[in-house]
């Protein structure tokens, strides 16, 4: 029988509320990668940029749709970390190690978005104080949402949900009334506004090369869906959280990146240098009045929420990861509120440090970790693929009745998602600007595989009998 994951992680409160994950799980998704990262993406691929992010946004879906099926089944704190350790039961060292490379590059992903939405937010909030130093408006933010995580969960739930909801927001009235716009339905419209779909060279001007790499450089957009899953250990109701959480955001994801991408498209030209700020070009098209004033404001509140997702995340995994021995047990202090608290802090001093570098050594320190992150976010949901895969399987076997969520076409979709998340890893080989960033993704993978090793060698070699009694201390596991 498989073992029973307890509900909740020891410790850790229940202030999450049915709407906080709601809004955690369509926030994740809606970041500053797309109000401004988007750019980049249509000047290389023009209209067709279209494309990448709709064959991006399926596999991100599909993932999506294993992890609700998964936490329904499985609910627990540590989410995918535990599958990865769950699915390969049956050979234990290959599970350890499964369960150990995804946590720490889930870490490792989060707390590198820390450091960078730091910066990013420094820059956004100079755009009207610009007198003020980067490095102490970076810090002013990442202490400001430390303490929020600190307090409680409610207080990152409360924040993520406004954050959020200001996010979201934005997107629907610019799909609104972009929408509204392209279809000529107002004076100001002249008409329906089509042509630059096609126009300039035509849809895919550039061929299907950069459509491909856009899809890429996609990938990293969207990551962030999957926090669900781990605030689903600090609900009442993990179950019915996830479900209705992952489901809201299978739906709306395309929407909101496919969609606003199409308006896009329509009314700024690929090629145009105003591209390179989409969304404002787009508003100045339309004649929006202080058009980079609100985008300004919009995308420093995506910022702000990466940031404080970030901290969350990090430091909910990092606290995961002592349970079984993955972390040193000191991380593992958790606060009358619930709050594991020196796991936060970390994730807070790694991210300034990485501030530091950013301004120490840009072109060294810093650009390793930029570009390493977004390839280690897809080592990960490979990771968590091939998790699903196995499990679904012995479910059906052995407790059919916890499939409350299901993948679909299982497992055809399932090994469709990891043959295109491959290809996706394949395809950065091939393309020059992504060399670099696969390059250094697998050098990170492999400083943990090393780590890896190290750890196994000091608890096999210098602490045998404390590895047995901390092993003995755990609570025996549940059965379905």
């Amino acid at each position: 029988m498989i073992g029973h994951q307890q509900a909740s992680s020891p410790g850790l409160s229940h202030g999450l509320k049915q709407r906080h994950m709601t809004m955690i799980a369509l926030g994740g998704v809606i970041g500053a990668g797309l109000f401004v990262g988007s750019g980049v993406v249509i000047k290389s691929a023009g209209p067709a940029a279209i494309l990448s992010f709709l064959i991006t946004g399926l596999l991100v879906v599909l993932v999506m749709r294993m992890l609700g099926e998964l936490a329904c089944s499985m609910p627990g704190g540590g989410s995918f970390y535990e599958y990865a350790r769950e699915a390969w039961r049956d050979r234990p060292g290959v599970g350890r190690l499964a369960g150990f490379l995804t946590g720490w590059m889930y870490w490792y992903f989060w707390v590198i978005v820390v450091a960078l939405e730091a910066v990013a937010g420094a820059d956004l909030v100079r755009y009207w104080l610009p007198d003020v130093p980067n490095w102490s408006i970076s810090l002013v933010l990442l202490v400001m949402l430390t303490l929020t995580n600190l307090v409680s969960v409610k207080s990152f739930g409360e924040f993520e949900f406004w954050f959020a909801s200001i996010k979201v927001a934005a997107i629907v009235v610019f799909l609104f009334v972009a929408g509204v716009y392209v279809l000529g339905l107002t004076p100001a419209s002249q008409g329906m506004h089509f042509g630059n779909l096609t126009g300039n060279g035509g849809f895919m001007p550039n061929g299907i090369v950069p459509v491909l790499t856009g899809a890429v450089a996609a990938t990293g957009f969207y990551f962030g869906a999957e926090i669900v899953t781990i605030a689903a250990a600090e609900t009442a109701e993990p179950q019915k959280a996830v479900a209705k959480a992952t489901s809201s955001v299978i739906t709306r994801v395309l929407v909101f990146y496919v969609g606003s991408i199409f308006l896009v498209a329509c009314l700024v030209p690929w090629n145009a240098v105003g591209i390179a700020t989409p969304y404002v070009s787009a508003l100045n098209t339309m004649g929006v009045p202080a058009a980079a004033q609100i985008m300004n404001a919009i995308v420093l509140t995506a910022v702000l929420s990466a940031l404080n997702s970030g901290l969350y995340a990090s430091s909910r995994m990092l606290f995961a990861l002592t349970r079984r021995g993955d972390a040193p047990q000191a991380l593992a202090k958790v606060s009358r509120n619930g709050v594991p608290t020196r796991a936060i802090l970390v994730a807070t001093v790694f991210g300034y440090g990485a501030v530091v570098m950013s301004y120490v050594s840009p072109d060294k320190v810093f650009a390793f970790l930029v570009n390493s992150y977004g390839t280690v976010a897809i080592f990960v949901y490979i990771l968590i693929a091939i998790s699903q895969l196995r499990l679904r399987s012995r479910l059906e076997r052995e407790a059919p009745h916890l499939l409350k969520v299901r993948m679909w076409c299982y497992p055809y979709l399932t090994w469709f998602a990891i043959f295109g998340m491959l290809s996706i890893v394949i395809a950065m080989a091939f393309i020059p600007e992504q060399r670099t960033p696969l390059a250094l993704g697998v050098a990170s993978l492999c400083i943990l595989l090393l780590a890896y090793g190290v750890r196994q060698f000091l608890q096999r070699g210098v602490a045998p009998v404390v590895s047995s009694l901390s092993e003995a201390a755990q609570p025996e596991p549940q059965k379905y």
